[in-house]
């Protein structure tokens, strides 16, 4: 009996390895105010260098969304269905282009602490468990 192979199954699944690499970013939405003074650093980041950011990242959608009088945000949005939203308000132009880079740089995992609980060890240590019973009473 001859079993069938479907083309489906042929196909690669793309992975980040040592002959490629796939870019974890998927999106990026500025949102900004068009009256707010808070995103006048913003909008004159978008008239002037958008396009490079553009042509820098093809990989990239990029979206410019009106958020009323509200505080300008970035938005990154990655393939493991993650996101991250930073502030931009009052920032200069050159701290817009560390938190873009910040963001296309990123894997969009969850933060993790470095900071883990303390080991518990189910095994008595080298030199027994110690006992108030068993020490020398306290000279006074």
């Amino acid at each position: 009996m001859a079993s069938t192979i479907l083309r489906g199954s042929l196909r690669s699944r793309p992975a980040n390895g040592h002959a490629a690499f796939i870019p974890q970013i998927r999106k990026l939405v500025f949102e900004c105010c068009d009256r707010w003074p808070s995103s006048d650093n913003t909008r004159t980041f978008l008239f002037s260098n958008l396009r490079t950011l553009a042509e820098k990242n093809p990989h990239v959608e990029i979206v410019v969304r009106q958020r009323i009088h509200r505080e300008p945000i970035l938005r990154g949005f990655y393939i493991n269905n993650r996101d991250k939203v930073v502030p931009l308000n009052g920032l200069s132009i050159g701290e817009i282009k560390q938190k873009i880079t910040l963001l296309l740089d990123s894997s969009g995992a969850q933060i993790k602490p470095l900071k883990r609980r303390n080991v518990e060890s189910t095994t008595e240590s080298a030199r027994g468990i110690w006992s108030g019973l068993h020490a020398d009473r306290p000279v006074l």
